[in-house]
């Protein structure tokens, strides 16, 4: 019997700059090194807020959050990716979130992931809006006004629900996070180490 690949969780919000970073190289690394990826969209908010935070810990801390733009700009002009901050700073993710989840179900999740990095980081564009969100539907070929009725009934918002605190039990904090195994890694820097973490069995 052929023995199954590892699996390696890929904790995403879609409003997270440096997501966007993992998002855009994850599944060239994964495939070099034999690992499968399981695309996790959630959204940080609620845990920001059990922290005490009312918004991402960029805006708290405006000296973070300068070093993060300028960190950005660096990072992507290494990888050859363009960018550009979106306003606001975090964008609204709980339509794209739930779009993402319907997506990895039929298919076309990590495609639809990719453009919504790449319209709110490579353009600003805002993802909490609908028309946004549907012109990246209708370039991925999928039936745009059925999809946009999806995203309201209260069955996918209790998914969405129910994602985010399987992320606050399994102790994640910050995205992007890495489950590889029972070893949790946060931070785009740190992709390299949870693949070879399940090479090394």
């Amino acid at each position: 019997m052929r023995a199954s690949r590892p699996r390696l969780g890929f904790w995403h919000e879609l409003a997270s700059t440096y997501s966007y970073l993992s998002a855009m190289r994850i599944e060239a690394l994964a495939h070099a090194a034999g690992v499968d990826i399981v695309w996790k969209p959630f959204v940080l908010g609620p845990i920001f807020h059990a922290q005490g935070w009312s918004t991402s810990p960029f805006n708290i801390y405006p000296a973070k959050g300068r070093y993060m733009v300028r960190e950005m700009q660096r990072l992507t002009a290494e990888r050859g990716l363009p960018f550009k901050m979106p306003s606001p700073f975090p964008q609204n993710s709980l339509y794209a979130a739930r779009l993402a989840l319907i997506g990895h179900d039929e298919g076309w999740g990590p495609a639809f992931t990719r453009a919504v990095y790449t319209a709110q980081f490579a353009h600003g564009a805002n993802i909490s809006d609908k028309r946004v969100l549907g012109d990246i539907l209708d370039g991925l070929g999928v039936d745009r006004p059925a999809l946009l009725a999806r995203i309201e009934p209260p069955e996918l918002k209790e998914r969405l629900r129910q994602r985010t605190e399987e992320a606050e039990e399994l102790g994640i904090f910050g995205a992007p996070s890495f489950l590889a195994r029972d070893e949790l890694y946060w931070g785009d820097d740190r992709l390299e180490q949870a693949i070879a973490h399940l090479q090394n069995g």
